[in-house]
């Protein structure tokens, strides 16, 4: 009888694609999706160790498990990630009803050690310290007909102070330009209209190979993949931002004029003390720069409130970089302790209540910011990529959703035939709402494409690994015969 699993994700877009290589491991072993309501016979946690509640949250998601474990002898629960590479042991001494703990850095595990589990009647615990197998050479099977994840490299070589990341990830590891062209190729035949370039620190791609420009020329190569309407990446890091990489996004066609780059403080002092490696000035030239190639650019952020430390007037220097940089939206974060990293030493830790007012300051500023920004809209033609979940008709305004290609938010009038998720429609945006745009009127036109037939038929992009050749952008080669995508 075949086993069902489901795989509950936490965290970070990196997260979201390893969860996808895990999906396609246990279908590749054997193992079905199971129904939303179904109890799966299989439970795979994907965790996140950055933020102070990660642990309350995995250990209070098993405890509710561990029920219907009892009742269920069969049924096997495993946790990987972030977290449990940083737990490790300590998952199953605090949960010994977990069958399989896994690293990040051996996702590839995961199907063995189940049935190990099994075999042996006891818990099995793999954490590797360093990365021994790709993952994007591991299959995937992708949650989306029309819009996918290819990860161009992982793992970080930046130290900031508040980040656990690097020492869970590792140093950052390079994919080869042909196997990431690969790969997108390989998504665009199977229907794929968008991809988003990912890794902890996109524009240090090339470290390993030795080549500064790489990024913006894996940019270029995109605009040469026929079929790929749309390429984003994430995320930036402002101390490796060049002008190649500006000039790439507003020269090559399908790049996406959006653009996410974190700031996380507005302080000088801050982000020395953050070894974030760069200051406002250079922060702000940089969207400057952006937005003098490309005027219609979308600029998103992070922020964090409350570092150790932070004065009311470093807080106030965030704030003048918010008004400065107009951003489209910001993802907004208290400072979160973590253990094992360096800004958990430091003194001046904020009280809740004095993090938790500044916090409340900037997000009515940034509410402000991204609704005005969102008024200018009002009049301009947009291109939706119609999406899943946002795709469905309201039922009490008849309106579809997607997103435009600055990635904004867009709730649309379908007219009389409603378009299918992966279809692409233009329309008029005719209200700047605080957080989407709203276009009412009849649209202009209705692309129907094949990651919409693939929407309709149920069908999603169901990727082979991509192995580690070695081409180069100055010799370009052939893409590999295992390109190619595993049957669907």
């Amino acid at each position: 009888m075949t086993r069902s699993y489901q795989i509950r994700t936490f965290g970070c877009q990196m997260n979201v694609h390893d969860s996808e290589r895990l999906a396609g491991l246990l279908e590749d072993a054997g193992y079905a999706r199971a129904a939303e309501d179904d109890q799966a016979d299989v439970v795979v946690f994907n965790t996140c160790a950055v933020r102070e509640n990660a642990d309350n949250k995995l250990y209070g998601t098993l405890g509710h498990l561990a029920p219907r474990k009892a009742a269920n002898p069969g049924m096997q629960i495993a946790v990987g990630g972030c977290l449990a590479q940083k737990d490790r042991g300590e998952i199953v001494r605090r949960a010994p009803w977990v069958d399989v703990v896994f690293g990040t850095h051996n996702i590839g595990s995961l199907p063995v050690l189940l049935e190990r589990a099994r075999h042996n009647s006891e818990a099995q615990v793999e954490i590797l310290d360093a990365l021994e197998t790709f993952p994007s050479s591991l299959p995937a099977a992708r949650d989306s007909a029309y819009s996918g994840w290819v990860s161009i490299s992982v793992g970080c070589n930046n130290t900031c102070t508040f980040c656990i990341v690097p020492s869970l990830r590792g140093k950052e590891k390079d994919r080869r330009p042909g196997d990431v062209l690969a790969e997108v190729q390989a998504l665009v035949d199977e229907g794929v209209l968008e991809v988003t370039l990912l890794g902890q620190n996109v524009n240090s791609y090339g470290v390993e190979f030795g080549d500064r420009f790489a990024f913006g020329k894996l940019l270029r190569a995109c605009g040469d993949v026929d079929g790929l309407e749309r390429v984003r990446f994430t995320s930036p890091h402002p101390k490796d931002f060049t002008d190649d990489v500006i000039a790439a996004m507003a020269e090559t066609p399908n790049v996406c004029h959006s653009l996410h780059m974190p700031l996380q403080s507005g302080s000088d002092r801050l982000l020395k003390a953050m070894r974030r490696s760069y200051r406002t000035e250079k922060y702000l030239g940089i969207i400057d720069k952006v937005r003098a190639a490309m005027p219609d650019a979308a600029i998103t952020t992070d922020i964090i409130v409350g570092f150790p430390g932070e004065t009311e007037e470093d807080f106030q220097g965030t704030l003048d970089v918010v008004r400065q940089a107009r951003f489209s939206s910001a993802f907004t974060f208290q400072y979160s302790k973590r253990p094992g990293t360096p800004a958990a030493e430091l003194p001046d830790q904020l009280p809740k209540a004095v993090v938790q007012e500044r916090f409340d300051r900037l997000v009515a500023l940034q509410n402000e910011m991204t609704h005005s920004l969102n008024v200018e809209q009002v009049g301009r033609t947009v291109e939706v990529l119609v999406a899943t979940g946002e795709g469905k008709r309201d039922a009490e305004t008849q309106r579809m959703s997607g997103r435009a290609r600055d990635g904004r938010l867009v709730h649309f009038t379908p007219g009389t035939t409603a378009p299918r998720p992966g279809d692409v429609v233009e329309t008029v945006v005719t209200y700047g709402a605080p957080h989407y745009l709203v276009a009412d009127g009849e649209p202009l036109s209705w692309r129907r494409t094949k990651a919409g037939d693939r929407s309709e038929a149920g069908l999603k992009p169901k990727t082979a690994g991509v192995g580690l050749g070695l081409p180069s952008f100055g010799v370009p080669a052939p893409l590999p015969a295992t390109s190619g995508c595993a049957a669907t």
